[in-house]
C-alpha cells in the first residue's frame, strides 16, 4: 500500500495543535479543585471547597473583579453594538463625503497594537482631566470594540438584498416599520455575532484596561496581579465556569440548529 505523508501529517498536526491549546484549559480546570492555601502552584489534594466558596478568598476580591469585567463588558458591548451597527449601515447603504476615509479609519484600532492604543487613550484622559475609573475603561473598550462590530455587521449588510426592503416600502410600510420588520430581523444574526465578539474582547482585555483602569480591578487584571504570588484556585474556578458556560452555549446552539435543519428537511 502506497504511503501518503500528507494523509497522516495533517491529522497529526491537528491533534498536536488541539492538545497544545487544551493543556492550559485542562490545567486550569484541574487546579480549580486543588486544596491550596496562599498559592496554587503545587497540587495539595482534591477538594470542592473552592467551588462552593468561590468568593471567600481575599474578602471576595476575585468575585468583585469578575463582576467588574461582566459589567464593563456588558455596557461596552451595548454601546459598541449600537454605534457600530449604525456606522456599518451608513457606510454600506449611503454615499457621503469622506466615506472611504471613514471606512479606512475604522480599521486602524484593529491594526494598532493594544499597548499603543492603551497608552494613547490614557494620555488623552490625562490631558482632558478625566480621572481613571470604570468610566474610562468602558469608553476605551467601546472605542476599540466598535471596529470589530462594524466589520462584522458590514459583511451582513452587504449581503442583504435591497429588494426585500423595497418590497416592504411598496406595501406602504414606513421607514421605521421596514427597518424593524424587514431589515433588523435579517441583520440580527450578524448583530448578535458582533455583540458576542465585542463582549469577548472586552471581558478578555488586559493591556488597554491596565492603562485606563486606575484603582478598578477587572478579572484579567486580577489574574495578572495574582500571578506573582500564585493565582488562587478560586480564580481557576471562575475561569473554568466561564469556559464550561461558553461550551454549553456552543453545543446547545449546534444541537438546536441540527434539530431545526432535520425538522425542516422532514417537512419538505
Amino acid at each position: 500500500m502506497k504511503f501518503s505523508l500528507g494523509k497522516w501529517l495533517l491529522p497529526l498536526y491537528s491533534a498536536l495543535a488541539l492538545i497544545f491549546l487544551m493543556v492550559p484549559i485542562v490545567y486550569t480546570f484541574i487546579f480549580s479543585f486543588n486544596d491550596s492555601l496562599k498559592s496554587n502552584i503545587a497540587w495539595r489534594g482534591f477538594t470542592l471547597d473552592k467551588w462552593l466558596n468561590v468568593c471567600a478568598v481575599q474578602n471576595g476580591a476575585v468575585c468583585q473583579a469578575f463582576g467588574n469585567s461582566l459589567l464593563i463588558g456588558a455596557i461596552a458591548t451595548v454601546f459598541a453594538t449600537v454605534l457600530g451597527t449604525m456606522i456599518a449601515i451608513a457606510i454600506v447603504r449611503y454615499r457621503f463625503k469622506f466615506r472611504s476615509q471613514t471606512s479606512l479609519l475604522l480599521f486602524l484600532p484593529m491594526a494598532t497594537p493594544e499597548v499603543v492604543l492603551g497608552a494613547g487613550l490614557a494620555a488623552q484622559f490625562l490631558a482632558i482631566g478625566v480621572p481613571k475609573s470604570m468610566l474610562t475603561i468602558i469608553l476605551a473598550h467601546t472605542m476599540f470594540c466598535i471596529s470589530f462590530v462594524v466589520v462584522t455587521v458590514k459583511a451582513r449588510v452587504s449581503s442583504l438584498d435591497p429588494a426585500l426592503e423595497e418590497a416592504g416600502r411598496d406595501l406602504y410600510g414606513s421607514p421605521t416599520q421596514v427597518f424593524m420588520r424587514v431589515t433588523f430581523p435579517l441583520l440580527l444574526p450578524g448583530i448578535l455575532a458582533a455583540a458576542l465578539l465585542s463582549f469577548a474582547l472586552s471581558f478578555d482585555d488586559f493591556i488597554i484596561t491596565n492603562f485606563n483602569s486606575g484603582s478598578v480591578t477587572t478579572f484579567p487584571k486580577y489574574i495578572y496581579i495574582s500571578a506573582a504570588r500564585g493565582i488562587p484556585a478560586e480564580a481557576n474556578v471562575i475561569a473554568s465556569a466561564v469556559f464550561i458556560f461558553a461550551l454549553v452555549i456552543v453545543v446547545t446552539t449546534q444541537v438546536s440548529k441540527a434539530a431545526r435543519e432535520k425538522r425542516l428537511a422532514r417537512q419538505s
